[in-house]
């Protein structure tokens, strides 16, 4: 099928790096207006509604997945951009998977949000588009609120909920119907790991339609694939939880190996490991950003990436200072990160066992408690 011509925008500064972002199925670009801001100010950011969604053509005839992909490729040449990164949300997601398995060299870094490689039953699929047919989209509109939104939170914020149930009602059956048909034969599983673009995936932990199950084959499956596991969100997490998303998006999409900052960031979760980094960047705000920038750009990028001792000594040392100054909140997250090393459990206790000469018994006490829970829990 010939592409279509995507109903768009452009924000943001011209020259720099590119985002695209693509939405979930029933909704439009304004979905995205809550990481505009932030994304905006810092990217070349274009959003766009999927054929058959907002304000893009209903074209006749069956859809597939292709037909999405090839779409959101000639957006990028008619806009002259030969490579972006892209963030998709469900259906938007499946289409940023087509991309990067399919035309690797037009996606830079990539973000799946709340998104399925296979998301059944078929059944389920041919019958909600019967509706819609039948019904127009008002029949599904408030199970598909459902579905976004967690109840808590739609409770809370009900003239949200009423401009995305208004979203949903503006889509058009027919074309809400064909997108379904495409969901129905969807299976990009044999595609993941042919993905070569760094990959983050983020799930909603309240998430209905694509629980993060599903989202784990997908970082299963994609080469160097990490997760990110947001609570008290369903599927529209962006919408729910827009502050760690945004965070998130930022976090991934800003890396680079020759920035001081981002080396800081790649050393940081070597270290730390992805959980971590991923929870404090979730709880980033306007009042911890230039702290987090701070320790990433010189505890990480700069102290820790020098080549004068080698991780295990510097984790190693690292335990004996938050031992002195009972630190035990630090202590255990790098008792994690001493083990990460290569130190074994009784290295860690030499450790701690020298510093009760220098830094007294009661501090290295306490230390062994927390570094024996610790490791008690990593088994």
């Amino acid at each position: 099928m010939t592409a279509v011509e995507l109903h768009h925008v452009v924000d943001g500064p011209v020259g720099a790096p590119v985002v695209l972002l693509l939405n979930s199925l029933g909704s439009d670009l304004h979905m995205w207006d809550p990481q505009m801001p932030a994304l905006s100010r810092r990217f070349r950011v274009v959003r766009c509604d999927a054929r058959g969604n907002g304000r893009s053509p209903v074209p006749p005839g069956d859809y597939d997945l292709e037909d999405l992909g090839r779409d959101a490729l000639a957006l990028l040449d008619r806009l002259g951009i030969a490579k972006a990164h892209v963030v998709g949300l469900s259906l938007g997601g499946m289409t940023a998977m087509w991309l990067a398995a399919h035309a690797p060299e037009r996606v830079d870094r990539m973000v799946l949000c709340c998104t399925s490689a296979r998301l059944g039953p078929p059944e389920g699929w041919a019958e909600r588009a019967r509706t819609v047919r039948a019904d127009g989209v008002g029949a599904i509109a408030d199970a598909l609120l459902g579905r976004w939104l967690t109840a808590g939170f739609a409770q809370r914020h009900t003239d949200l909920a009423a401009d995305l149930k208004s979203m949903i009602l503006k889509t058009p059956p027919e074309g809400y119907a064909r997108c379904c048909a495409v969901i129905e034969h969807l299976d990009l599983r044999p595609d993941l790991p042919r993905i070569t673009a760094p990959t983050l995936v983020i799930a909603g932990r309240d998430d209905p339609a694509t629980p993060p199950s599903h989202a784990q084959v997908i970082v299963d499956g994609i080469p160097g694939a990490r997760l990110a596991v947001l609570p008290e969100a369903a599927h529209l997490a962006n919408v729910e939880r827009p502050d760690a998303v945004t965070a998130l998006l930022l976090d991934h999409l800003e890396t680079r190996p020759d920035n001081p900052r981002d080396a800081g960031m790649i050393v940081r979760r070597q270290v730390l490991g992805d959980a971590h980094v991923d929870r404090a960047a979730e709880a980033t705000t306007p009042l911890t950003a230039p702290f987090q920038d701070f320790i990433t750009r010189y505890a990480w990028g700069d102290v820790w990436s020098r080549d004068g001792l080698d991780r295990r000594s510097r984790s190693m040392i690292t335990l004996a200072v938050l031992t002195a100054l009972h630190c035990h909140d630090e202590l255990a997250m790098h008792v994690r990160a001493a083990r990460r090393n290569g130190l074994t459990a009784a290295e860690i206790g030499e450790v701690l066992l020298h510093t009760a000469v220098y830094a007294g018994v009661p501090a290295s006490n306490a230390a062994l408690a927390v570094a024996r829970r610790v490791l008690a829990d990593e088994g």
